[in-house]
């Protein structure tokens, strides 16, 4: 899957149910340089026999699923509670650990916390999203920086 792909239809609707301070140019960027460079948007369960589900490569087990639900702070794991609430699926790390194989949305809410605290710099984590994708967003304005020139200039009036 492309990145404008990504952006449009799984980040920038999984960051919209989010707080307002989760959803930022960083959070987009970490969400979508994670992605790369665990699944290369390709495939959302982990090859050969590993554990991990999603997009993001979650573990059920893991920070993603089991460390949100039970996080020290309340408003995180209410927010990963009502997350999972939103989309149908009990609050419970096997039910979320199975249902973000197949929702891309609610995985994407649950990978964002995690991707907004981390400490790499947009900047940094932008240039990384460019070396990875073959597509990369421009992230500024939303629109792809790949295609002709007349081509971007029209995705950019989106």
């Amino acid at each position: 899957m492309d990145l404008c792909t990504v952006r449009r239809s799984i980040v920038e609707p999984a960051l919209l149910l989010l707080p307002a301070k989760m959803e930022s140019l960083q959070a987009v960027v970490m969400l979508l340089a994670i992605g790369l460079q665990e699944s290369r948007f390709e495939y959302r369960r982990q090859m050969g026999s590993g554990p991990a589900k999603s997009f993001w490569r979650a573990e059920q087990s893991g920070g993603m699923v089991t460390g949100l639900l039970r996080f020290r702070v309340e408003s995180i794991r209410d927010l990963a509670t009502g997350r999972c609430a939103v989309h149908g699926v009990v609050p419970a790390a096997p039910e979320v650990w199975n249902a973000i194989e197949h929702d891309d949305i609610l995985a994407a809410g649950l990978a964002a916390p995690a991707a907004v605290h981390r400490s790499v710099p947009p900047s940094r984590a932008g240039q990384r999203v460019r070396r990875l994708g073959a597509v990369s967003p421009d992230l500024d304005s939303g629109a792809c920086s790949h295609g002709e020139a007349a081509q971007r200039t029209e995705l950019r009036k989106m």
